[in-house]
């Protein structure tokens, strides 16, 4: 089906042998000094392995000074090359291409990650950044002109098939190129001839060290998505302009850290949803264009060029979620696909905090050496207890290890609390997931025993080697006056369709779970309250997720109590509530939905420990948390069997 994602394009003198491309991603998998990692190295050679044509590095440091994220590749000196070699090496060992990403953050910067005072073409801070940033100086602006060519030179040298200069996102050069954040009125600022010359001279400092020959891609924002900012057909005149300076190809994206949520979209934003903005770059230039954004699937990322919108659709967390993704689709295998569902919970929230990124659905990643799968050395018996994710990663990689395995669930269906997860709007590719483990599962031949709860009589009478505990969790239901009246139900119980609530409905707790039970009822044409005992609702949200939550309760004028906590539940159907010290009575409703949290279920452990040499105890059965840890205890659990 795929007519298109196979078909070699060139990108100046190189050739990609196809159109599938690695989007460049901050990581985290650097040391402080730039130098490349050993994990960074592993990472980006699985995907070369897993058939990608061409990988785009993480934006690469030009200058210690110059950067956002404090471990992040840099190529500033000479003596970063060798590490960089070896990466390179390694890539093209799989017939993959590699760029990277030569970047300065320019106010999107602070002191904290970079520690000096940020710069600018104008002492105008982020608006989400805030660090009041100093205005460069024309020579200060030759000079990182020229720290631009000399890192190019160095990737060169590393053996880099080409680089992409960062001039999207609200960085440096994008700076320099819009007048949301360029208010100079001398040779860098006034009118765009004067905003670009900035960019124009960049290309020609990588040109003059580079020569013609080596690939010059830039990453731009067709739409910078904030009030003041660039649109596309400014953006239209500027990539003809880049074409004429000598860029090989262009990346088309969108946004600054004022719009984060357009460069990371989460699930309530579709699929490809930003090909149009590269059909419209595409209707001025000849060089190749590239589009992005939330392209998870490659019969999208084809359908994309087949209707002439891009050339190719790169795809960034398509490739955390599944390094081997164009292997699998080019053998046809599309069931075996583990496909993003842009939780965001793995990449850029662990990215927000500094942390290495992860992907809850795929626990290798930035792990490939240290998680890798090996046969075990003796076959053993090996049983799950619970068919929730936790459980069936547990099952899939002791199977995939050659251990005989079997799976015991006690309700009808398997999938557990991500199941649920899946029911609000926006969420349902979570369920893509549960599909790629239950075929997993079904490939590695795994036993699956449904309405079966594993019991000690089960495990004294056949005798397995190893019990894996994945019981999950039950909603966390409060002791308190009234919560037993037949009106009032769990959130798990509203999600699974067992209570068809009334119109007016008090949701208790404003947290991952109370708000998106509230977007469910929105959706449904209910009425619903929120009762959250903390500051804010939805804290536990990916920021990004978060905004789209939010503006639906402000959209439905959703009423929202903060601090404030139940007390009592009236037989009338009203509430009352505590708020800063006061009892409030509210209602009446006709349903009381109660999602405060889960506790974990886990009766089998102590039971175990006397008869099975091997117990371990995975996901929400050792405390409720989210997927993340959940999939990858599971994982490693199987590891350790």
């Amino acid at each position: 089906m795929l007519k298109n994602m196979f078909t070699p394009i060139k990108i100046g003198n190189i050739e990609i042998k196809n159109r599938f491309i690695v989007a460049p991603m901050a990581t985290n998998y650097c040391p402080g000094d730039g130098t490349a990692s050993e994990t960074f190295i592993a990472y980006h050679e699985a995907k070369a392995k897993g058939g990608w044509g061409l990988i785009i590095a993480e934006n690469c440091a030009i200058d210690p000074k110059g950067k956002a994220y404090p471990f992040i590749p840099g190529l500033w000196e000479d003596s970063q090359i060798e590490g960089y070699s070896e990466l390179t090496k390694r890539v093209h060992a799989h017939g993959a291409k590699i760029f990277t990403q030569p970047y300065h953050p320019g106010r999107q910067a602070s002191r904290k990650t970079a520690g000096v005072q940020p710069v600018a073409p104008t002492a105008i801070p982020c608006p989400v950044m805030l660090d009041m940033p100093r205005e460069l100086s024309i020579p200060e602006i030759k000079e990182i002109i020229e720290k631009f060519g000399d890192c190019a030179l160095r990737a060169k040298k590393a053996g880099f098939d080409g680089v992409e200069i960062h001039g999207g996102h609200g960085y440096l050069v994008s700076q320099f190129m819009s007048s949301y954040a360029n208010k100079r009125f001398d040779i860098y600022g006034g009118n765009l001839t004067n905003r670009m010359r900035f960019a124009r001279e960049l290309v020609e400092n990588i040109r003059e060290k580079c020569g013609e020959s080596f690939p010059i891609q830039f990453r731009i924002s067709a739409d910078e998505a904030v009030p003041g900012g660039r649109t596309i057909e400014e953006t239209k005149v500027i990539a003809k302009m880049l074409e004429d300076a000598g860029v090989s190809s262009l990346d088309v994206s969108v946004g600054v850290y004022a719009s984060w949520y357009t460069q990371v979209p989460p699930s309530a934003i579709g699929p490809g949803w930003l090909s149009d903005y590269a059909a419209e770059i595409k209707k001025v230039v000849k060089i190749p264009v590239f589009t992005v954004g939330r392209v998870n699937d490659p019969l999208i990322a084809d359908s994309i060029i087949e209707s002439g919108k891009a050339d190719a659709a790169i795809m960034g967390r398509a490739s955390l979620a599944d390094p081997e993704l164009p292997n699998k689709a080019k053998e046809g295998k599309y069931e075996e696909i583990i496909t993003c569902t842009a939780c965001l919970l793995g990449c850029t929230t662990r990215l927000d905090k500094h942390l290495p990124i992860r992907c809850i659905l795929n626990p290798k990643t930035g792990r490939e050496n240290e998680f890798a799968v090996t046969p075990a050395i003796h076959r053993k018996k090996v049983f799950i207890a619970g068919g929730g994710p936790a459980g069936m990663e547990a099952a899939i990689v002791a199977a995939q290890r050659g251990h005989d395995v079997t799976l015991f669930e006690k309700g009808k269906r398997l999938g557990g609390q991500f199941y649920l997860a899946s029911i609000p709007p926006w969420k349902g590719e979570i369920s893509t997931f549960l599909a790629w483990q239950t075929h997993a599962m079904e490939k590695q031949g795994v036993e699956v025993k449904l309405e079966t709860e594993l019991t000690v009589d089960i495990v004294s009478s056949e005798k397995p080697d190893a019990v894996i505990i994945a019981t999950g969790s039950v909603p966390a239901i409060p002791n308190l006056p009234g919560i037993d009246r037949e009106f009032v139900i769990d959130a798990c119980a509203l999600l699974e369709g067992k209570v068809n609530v009334g119109k007016i409905v008090a949701v208790i707790g404003g947290g991952m779970i109370g708000s998106e039970v509230t977007h469910f009822l929105v959706h449904h044409s209910k009425k619903p309250v929120i009762i959250e005992a903390l500051e804010e609702v939805a804290k536990e949200e990916p920021n990004n997720m978060k905004r789209f939550l939010l503006q639906v309760f402000k959209d439905n004028d959703v009423p929202i109590y903060v601090h404030s906590t139940l007390k009592e539940i009236h037989a009338d159907g009203t509430i009352d509530v505590m708020q800063n010290g006061e009892i409030k009575t509210l209602g009446a409703f006709d349903n009381v939905v109660i999602a405060v949290g889960m506790k974990s279920v886990n009766t089998l452990e102590k039971k175990l420990e006397k008869i099975v040499d091997e117990v371990y105890v995975v996901g929400d059965a050792c405390s409720a948390r989210q997927a993340l840890e959940a999939i990858e205890e599971g994982y490693q659990a199987a590891l350790n069997v």
